[in-house]
């Protein structure tokens, strides 16, 4: 598959559940992907306790894809990780101009 026809699926979800989207992303026919820890600031991401603000912690999953599977692999995490339901996190998909260093899922 020519290395210009991949994209990438992002996806942000509280912590503790990067290891379901990697689980759905390869039901799906992903390969792999990485995850990397973040914290949030959007407006589910307010919460106290004993009037302490508390860092909410988040996992992004990278997982570079071939285009035509970006279908299956974003429905995938989205039953996973229940994106449609408000609060749970954000998956989004970029084109990838170039890649390297993924070889096996290159040739």
């Amino acid at each position: 598959m020519p290395k210009e026809n991949r994209a990438l699926i992002v996806t942000i979800v509280k912590k503790g559940w990067g290891d379901r989207v990697v689980e759905a992303s390869m039901k799906a026919g992903a390969e792999g992907g990485t995850v990397m820890f973040g914290r949030g600031t959007g407006i589910h991401e307010h919460q106290k306790i004993l009037g302490i603000c508390i860092e909410p912690e988040k996992e992004i999953v990278l997982s570079v894809i071939p285009r035509d599977k970006v279908d299956s692999v974003l429905a995938e995490i989205v039953k996973a990780t229940e994106l449609d339901k408000p609060g749970t996190g954000i998956s989004f998909v970029l084109p990838v101009e170039k890649v390297t260093g993924i070889v096996h899922a290159l040739t």
